[in-house]
């Protein structure tokens, strides 16, 4: 199966961070003990699947940001063997939030030139990376939000973005249809230092409102891509179908 995919240019040799240090709660009767991205889906943990996807499209430089019983993240990871890639697993020592953790995770990184990509670790958005990463290398964007289009915006908070495609806001959730937060977001270093130094820190309620009041560039790049959140009981137990259905998209 063909992926559609285009691999990353090295010449931009971004990073990227996996937030996975949620404990899942609305799913949590159905993994004991277990981080909800380690539930197995296709013979292996979700987790790996959104590891396999960005090798795939040649990430070869991840951190995983851990809260929940990292112990068990790190020690799968540091068994897992995939050329080129170099995965790394930092545990926060306390609940930071989603922002909070990726600084956490990239540490004394984030005085780097470069850009970082930010992604779940419970979901998957099979898109083609690309354009995001374009965006931040000519300069059109300080800072780019992968959305979506969805039938139902009911389970998500929504964006609302300009003719340009520029972020305007985050919206609540609402029914109908519309371009929902994705969780897959694209930063360049230089943002960092604007990051609200409050701990914990959401990226929806705390970063981004605070860079656009701040007058960052932001933008949506939009997709249509096949998506699964596994945070209910029905998705969870569709994951390993949607990843066969999808294999052309992992490394």
């Amino acid at each position: 199966m063909s992926s559609g995919l285009h691999p990353v240019p090295d010449r931009r040799a971004p990073r990227a961070v996996i937030l996975a240090g949620g404990r899942g709660t609305r799913v949590q009767h159905l993994l004991p003990n277990l981080p909800k991205p380690m539930a197995m889906a296709a013979g292996k943990p979700f987790l790996e699947w959104v590891v396999r996807f960005l090798a795939k499209q040649s990430f070869t430089d991840l951190t995983i940001s851990t809260g929940y019983r990292p112990e068990t993240i790190a020690a799968h990871f540091d068994r897992l063997a995939l050329p080129g890639i170099e995965i790394r697993c930092e545990a926060e020592p306390v609940p930071l939030g989603t922002a909070g953790g990726f600084l956490h995770a990239i540490g004394r990184r984030a005085e780097e030139p470069g850009t970082w990509l930010v992604s779940n670790g419970d979901s998957l958005v099979l898109a083609d990376l690309g354009p995001m990463l374009e965006m931040a290398a000519n300069g059109e964007a300080e800072a780019v939000i992968l959305g979506l289009h969805a039938a139902d915006c009911s389970r998500y908070g929504s964006l609302q973005a300009d003719s340009h495609g520029r972020l305007l806001k985050f919206s609540e959730k609402h029914p109908g249809a519309g371009l929902i937060n994705a969780g897959i977001y694209l930063f360049t270093a230089g943002l960092f230092q604007q990051f609200p130094s409050s701990r914990p820190l959401s990226f929806e309620t705390g970063v981004f409102p605070t860079l656009l009041a701040a007058g960052a560039r932001i933008a949506v790049s939009s997709t249509s891509a096949p998506f699964l959140d596994i945070g209910t009981e029905e998705t969870l137990s569709s994951a390993g179908q949607f990843v066969t259905a999808n294999r052309g998209y992992f490394l």
